[in-house]
């Protein structure tokens, strides 16, 4: 390779990145944050996206989604929790709530990848946070069957995986 196009090279792998983070792959124009923001930390979620059964109207039913309970893992060790809210806490007590802006379709059998405005509180990991961006979500869908008369306000734990993002405003 010349030097042009390994310099070429350099700066393509570059620009994206904020202090060792890329945006992630495969999102739509749509769900991108917007350009005064840089990506500030990525957490690997692990746990479940919890529903109920519930009487939707005369003699029908279905699933009604409640909240999402997980460990939040940064290089595979444990930095706090993800749960109602939506609602992700760092080990160091700070928070940081999300209310969605828009969604992508995460594929067959997976919960979409969501954007999410971001109100953050307290010192610590989450303060500055500014949009949380959820992605690479493996299950978590409702179920498709079990929801009928007899399991009202039954309850079903969807194991699901995802990758959330964490922006805050460019310095």
């Amino acid at each position: 390779m010349n030097r042009t196009g390994f310099a070429f090279l350099l700066l393509a792998f570059a620009l994206p990145t904020f202090a060792g983070v890329t945006s992630p792959a495969g999102i739509s124009d749509a769900l991108r944050p917007s350009a005064d923001e840089e990506p500030a930390f990525v957490l690997n979620a692990t746990g479940v996206q919890v529903y109920t059964c519930k009487e939707k109207g005369a003699y029908q039913y279905g699933w009604t989604f409640v909240a999402p309970e997980a460990s939040l893992a940064e290089s595979g060790k444990a930095v706090g929790r993800h749960f109602a809210g939506p609602t992700w806490e760092a080990s160091d007590g700070s928070s940081v709530k999300g209310t969605l802006r828009q969604k992508q379709d995460g594929g067959a059998g997976n919960i979409p990848w969501l954007n999410l405005a971001a109100t953050s509180s307290g010192q610590g990991r989450f303060a500055g946070i500014t949009t949380v961006l959820r992605v690479a979500t493996k299950g978590g869908v409702e179920p498709a069957t079990g929801c009928d008369g007899s399991s009202v306000n039954s309850e079903a734990r969807v194991p699901y995986t995802a990758d959330y993002y964490f922006y805050r405003k460019k310095a």
